[in-house]
């Protein structure tokens, strides 16, 4: 099954130095019928203006992924880790029992755009940790490119979750299809462009900002409608 939330239905926000879109509940919206989708908690798309970030704050049990769509962000925390990232790289932080942090935009005249993803860890209590990776940003053309993965995938940004995080990018009428396991789930998320997926006997269109997620569907095929960037998430 592929269930489609259109653009329009996320929780939309302009604080002035923070805009985007929460694809779940999330801080002041909630909906009891949109907490999660498997380990899946938080999708937020957000635009931080120069000079602005979040405070130090803290977090327990939870994967967080930060992927940085342009501009640089700016990373510290409780373990002594400072990392700045932009396009090409990836943060991962392991909260466990416990980690505090701040993330802020340094640029003086450039937004950052950022997806920020939360999942449940597979083990709950272990030691927070921290760490950064690369992905080779021209490899995502016509591929599906992990860039954190806790599946054990060599080079690939490590998670405490049984799951991949993919990029992709194609031209309009490419395709590419994907296999995984069956009773697994995928999280789609349109970045830019159009796409056109069909799996299981359902077909759909996503836009730009469009989610799908998708169960009992092992094999998918993926069609640019146009030039397309996107985000797949395999998930258990």
């Amino acid at each position: 099954m592929i269930q489609v939330y259109p653009a329009s239905s996320r929780f939309e926000y302009d604080k002035g130095w923070l805009k985007g879109g929460h694809s779940f509940s999330f801080a002041e919206y909630y909906d009891p019928e949109n907490v999660k989708f498997g380990p899946m908690r938080v999708c937020n798309d957000d635009v931080i203006a120069p000079g602005k970030g979040f405070g130090a704050h803290p977090h327990s049990d939870m994967e967080i992924v930060s992927i940085i769509l342009s501009g640089r962000l700016r990373h510290e925390d409780s373990l002594g880790n400072v990392a700045v990232t932009g396009f090409g790289g990836v943060q991962r932080m392991s909260a466990g029992t416990g980690v505090i942090h701040t993330e802020h935009n340094p640029s003086e005249h450039e937004d950052v755009h950022i997806l920020q993803l939360w999942f449940e860890p597979a083990e709950r209590g272990k030691a927070p940790s921290y760490t950064t990776g690369e992905f080779d940003t021209a490899a995502l053309d016509g591929a599906l490119v992990a860039i954190a993965s806790g599946q054990g995938l060599e080079g690939v940004t490590d998670m405490g979750q049984d799951m991949t995080i993919y990029l992709s990018r194609m031209e309009e009428g490419q395709k590419i299809g994907f296999k995984q396991a069956a009773g697994r789930r995928v999280f789609l998320f349109v970045i830019e462009g159009e796409l056109n997926v069909s799996g299981a006997g359902d077909t759909v269109s996503l836009g730009r900002r469009d989610t799908a997620r998708i169960t009992e569907a092992p094999e998918l095929s993926l069609i640019g409608n146009s030039p397309v960037f996107y985000m797949l998430v395999d998930l258990p």
